[in-house]
């Protein structure tokens, strides 16, 4: 599971009745909930801006901040005055003349993104951090390792995705039996997200650290792990 993405799926039902001109109407939980700073980023890695989606109300919906933040990086978003639930499950930023400028569809399992050729992610995301990983700013030389530091397996991570959003990777020959037996051989991102996996099902979920690093996710269970680069960038 992605943790940072936005923190509340909201299901279209529950939503249908709901646009720009029923803001009022937006269960007050379901407000609190969503409501939170996010970073608005391109997909293909570059830099993005972080806005904040408020509760109070606002033109065509809420209170949103943060603009500011946006204006060299992506400079349509700095117009925005305001946010509101799209009615579909999605979001939308709004302008004061209520015109859309941004809208974020609902992506099942994945952060909420814009449609297009280079798409927008809304995505929540360690402090410090100002783009999303890429295949190739991730490729190169990792460890994976306990948090004291031990050794497990070194990792090196392909930077070329296939068509079906994957890379290769390739394992030390001195890894641990419990990552060896698991023929990790290839990987994905997912936001901020990045899952080694086995072509007949096994896998490791890690999640981004403010650094850069990844640590296990605790849904994984088992003992805590950490992925660390080891080449320089």
């Amino acid at each position: 599971m992605n943790r940072f993405m936005l923190r509340l799926t909201i299901p279209a039902t529950a939503l249908l009745a709901y646009g720009p001109a029923g803001a009022q109407d937006i269960d007050p939980d379901i407000l609190r909930a969503q409501a939170g700073t996010y970073l608005v980023a391109p997909e293909d890695g570059g830099a993005g801006c972080r806005l904040t989606l408020e509760t109070d109300l606002a033109i065509g919906g809420y209170s949103l901040s943060g603009q500011d933040s946006c204006s060299k990086p992506l400079p349509a978003l700095a117009e925005a005055a305001s946010w509101n639930f799209s009615g579909n499950g999605g979001l939308i930023l709004i302008d004061p003349t209520r015109k859309i400028v941004a809208r974020f569809v609902e992506n099942e399992g994945s952060p909420m993104k814009t449609k297009g050729e280079t798409p927008l992610l809304l995505v929540s995301a360690p402090d410090g951090v100002d783009r999303l990983p890429t295949f190739s700013s991730l490729a190169g030389k990792w460890v994976v390792q306990r948090p004291d530091g031990e050794k497990l397996c070194s990792v090196t991570l392909e930077g070329t995705a296939n068509t079906d959003g994957n890379a290769p990777l390739s394992l030390s020959g001195d890894c641990a039996a419990n990552v060896a037996r698991l023929k990790l051989a290839i990987w994905h991102i997912d936001g901020f997200s990045l899952t080694l996996m086995s072509h007949d099902g096994a896998s490791l979920d890690f999640h981004m650290r403010a650094d850069g690093n990844f640590d296990k996710s605790r849904e994984e269970g088992g003992k805590p792990l950490s992925l660390v680069r080891r080449d320089a960038r």
